[in-house]
C-alpha cells in the first residue's frame, strides 16, 4: 500500500512537469494541496487522526483523478520510464507521434 502511494506520488510529480499536459488539468492536483495548506478544513486537524486522513484522502483522490484525465499514452510513457528507472526523456519535439498526427491533420 505504501509503495503504491509512493508510485502514485512519483507518477504525479513527473506528469506535473510534462509540458504536453495543460495547466487546467494540473490544477486538479494543485487546488487540493492549497486546501490542505489553508486554515479552512472540513474535518478539523485537532480531531486526532481523522483530520489528517481527510487531507491525505483528498490529495490521493486528486492525484488519481489527474491521472485519469491525462491522455493514456502520456501516463504509460511515464510509468514505463519509472519502472525502468529512466529519467524523464521528452519525445521528439516534445510530442508523442500520435499527438503530432492529430496536430498535423
Amino acid at each position: 500500500m505504501i509503495q503504491g502511494i509512493l508510485n502514485q506520488v512519483q507518477l504525479t510529480w513527473r506528469l506535473m512537469f510534462d509540458q504536453r499536459i495543460p495547466a487546467w488539468q494540473k490544477a486538479i492536483v494543485i487546488v487540493p494541496i492549497i486546501y490542505v495548506l489553508s486554515p479552512f478544513d472540513f474535518i478539523p486537524d485537532f480531531v486526532l487522526g481523522l483530520g489528517q486522513l481527510d487531507d491525505i484522502g483528498l490529495v490521493l483522490a486528486a492525484m488519481r483523478l489527474f491521472e485519469s484525465v491525462v491522455p493514456e499514452y502520456i501516463v504509460q510513457e511515464h510509468r514505463s520510464n519509472l519502472s525502468s528507472g529512466r529519467s524523464q526523456a521528452p519525445t521528439s519535439n516534445g510530442y508523442h507521434p500520435e499527438e503530432r498526427e492529430r496536430m498535423n491533420g
